[in-house]
């Protein structure tokens, strides 16, 4: 099913995501998103950017946005410090194996903060990934590996298993959509439009992207990362793709088809090809 290729998953980018530090006082500036256009993008921080940051991540330089003390990528993705190195030194290895990255056995033990309000969209995520891929989700009792959903102001996630606790965040935007899409980047799902092939089929007005997010339409491959384009081109029907008004600056489309057409985003469920590639990565 996949093309041969010897890289890591593409979805399995190697973001492997914590909280960094605590609080900040960077300056935040708002991103001139029109809601209307870009409802189902998922954002850590809503139409908020922070100071652009730079480090050395598996040995290759990239750009975040440093948010509320987080490193933001791609609008929902937390950078952890482990992640990232200062851009004048050398980074550590290349990066943990495919293996790490993945959660043992299919299992994804779980807590869900008190808090969090209208904990059903969590509930009806966990029964979609339970009724279409072999991932279980199992309420944590002692284990150190778990993830925990909690609120807050955006939808944001680590990517893969992190190792510790590691979050979900849900802000109350966040649909059982939304949720679902999150839970993927925690089983190890990368954003659609970061296929190596992507240029293919879609097309980038990065004069349209909003200061900050232009490292944010790279591909996996000219980010230096590992990864694998399952079989049958850019899938538009994927849960983890982003619409034409993606990190959008001025209104104007961001991603086009290659005959100039926008294409929106759906929020319902996974995909085939989705089903396929978590297949892929846990047979």
């Amino acid at each position: 099913m996949t093309r041969h290729n010897t890289q890591l998953p593409l979805f399995l980018a190697g973001l492997l995501l914590v909280t960094l530090f605590g609080c900040s006082t960077d300056a935040i500036d708002t991103v001139a998103i029109p809601e209307s256009k870009a409802t189902v993008v998922e954002m850590a921080f809503p139409n908020q950017t922070g100071e652009t940051k730079e480090g050395i991540y598996l040995n290759e330089p990239v750009r975040y946005q440093l948010i509320y003390g987080q490193a933001i990528f791609q609008g929902d993705m937390i950078l952890s410090p482990a992640d990232l190195t200062d851009p004048d030194r050398t980074a550590d290895g290349t990066g943990r194996t495919l293996k790490s990255l993945r959660w043992p056995s299919r299992v994804v033990y779980y807590t869900i903060a008190p808090n969090l309000p209208n904990q059903q969209r969590v509930i009806e995520a966990i029964a979609h990934w339970e009724a279409k891929t072999a991932i279980r989700f199992v309420p944590r009792t002692n284990q150190s590996y778990y993830v925990t959903f909690r609120p807050g102001s955006g939808c944001s996630s680590n990517v893969g298993r992190v190792g510790g606790q590691q979050f979900i965040t849900l802000g109350t935007g966040c649909s059982t959509g939304n949720t679902i899409h999150e839970i993927g980047h925690t089983i190890g799902l990368y954003h659609e439009h970061s296929r190596a092939d992507r240029d293919n089929y879609v097309t980038v007005n990065m004069a349209n992207v909003a200061a900050g997010y232009q490292d944010d339409f790279k591909t996996y491959l000219q980010l230096g990362r590992d990864g694998f384009d399952m079989a049958g081109g850019l899938d538009f029907n994927s849960i983890m793709l982003y619409d034409s008004y993606a990190f959008s600056a001025n209104g104007r489309p961001t991603l086009v088809k290659k005959d100039g057409k926008t294409f929106t985003a759906q929020r319902t469920g996974l995909s085939a090809m989705d089903i396929a590639t978590v297949q892929s990565m846990y047979p």
